[in-house]
C-alpha cells in the first residue's frame, strides 16, 4: 500500500522515526479493509513526492500496530497527523483533498 517515498511505519520504529525525526512527519493512519483510506493513498503518494526531503511522509497499519494509534487518540481512520519537534502540530481526520494535506504541512515547513 506504501508507494516508494513513503515507509512503513510500526510501533516498534515510532519513536526512531518520528519522535527523534529532524524534518516534520506525516504519518497515515489507516487499515486494509478501510475504503477512504484506499482512496486517501495515491494523495498521500503525490504528498510524499512532492515533499520528498522536506517532509517525512509514514504509514502506519492500524490493526498491525494498536499501540501508536492509542497512545494518541486514533478513533477513526484515516487520520493524518503531523509532527514536527516530536509534537502533533496537525491532526486531518477523514478523506480530505490535497490541498488540506499540502496547507497543513505549508504551516510547518521553512
Amino acid at each position: 500500500m506504501a508507494g516508494t517515498a513513503i515507509m512503513e511505519l510500526t510501533d516498534a520504529n515510532f519513536d526512531q522515526e518520528v519522535l527523534k525525526s529532524e524534518q516534520p512527519v506525516l504519518i497515515d493512519f489507516w487499515a486494509v479493509w478501510c475504503g477512504p483510506c484506499r482512496a486517501l493513498a495515491p494523495i498521500v503518494d503525490e504528498v510524499a513526492q512532492s515533499y520528498s526531503g522536506k517532509v517525512k511522509v509514514m504509514k502506519m497499519n492500524v490493526d498491525e500496530n494498536p499501540g501508536t494509534p492509542g497512545r494518541y487518540g486514533i478513533r477513526g481512520i484515516p487520520t493524518l497527523l503531523i509532527f514536527k519537534g516530536g509534537q502533533v502540530k496537525e491532526q486531518i481526520v477523514g478523506y480530505v483533498p490535497k490541498e488540506t494535506i499540502e496547507k497543513a504541512i505549508d504551516k510547518h515547513i521553512g
